[in-house]
């Protein structure tokens, strides 16, 4: 008579504590990637701010070839999307940016300064950066 062993119907499945341990780690890698991802979008924002402020230096720079002049503190930035009411009125105006050039990732206006404040004889862009406010460590300028 041959001798068989009984049959085991559960003998290859997970048990409960091997499935919670899988999900676990499952948690723990969608956690990291989490955090890795606000630091990338974070430093990718930065990253914007700096290539639209050396956008706005370029247009800025445009804007002083056919005018011989920068804006004016008073004209703002705003003087390179539509003509500058105040004076001195440039004689050849274009517009050398879109009006959406003018914001940071934030959604903030970029912040012009005419004399610079940083830039002695120049002029100062930049941007108050995540927190909206002037002079912080997060402030993201042309200096």
């Amino acid at each position: 008579m041959k001798h068989t062993q009984p049959s085991r119907p559960f003998q290859n499945a997970f048990t409960l504590l091997e499935m919670m341990i899988v999900l676990l780690i499952i948690a723990l890698i969608i956690g990291s990637v989490a955090v890795m991802v606000q630091g990338i979008e974070g430093n990718a924002q930065a990253v914007t701010t700096g290539g639209k402020i050396k956008a706005l230096e370029t247009a800025l720079v445009s804007y002083k070839i056919s005018n011989l002049v920068y804006p004016t503190q008073e004209q703002g930035l705003e003087a390179l999307v539509s003509p500058p009411r105040a004076e001195p009125k440039p004689k050849r105006w274009s517009q050398v940016i879109k009006s959406e050039g003018l914001l940071d990732p934030w959604g903030h206006k970029f912040a012009y300064r005419n004399p610079g404040k940083h830039n002695a004889g120049g002029y100062d862009v930049f941007s108050f950066g995540p927190d909206g406010a002037e002079g912080t460590a997060d402030d993201i300028g042309n200096w």
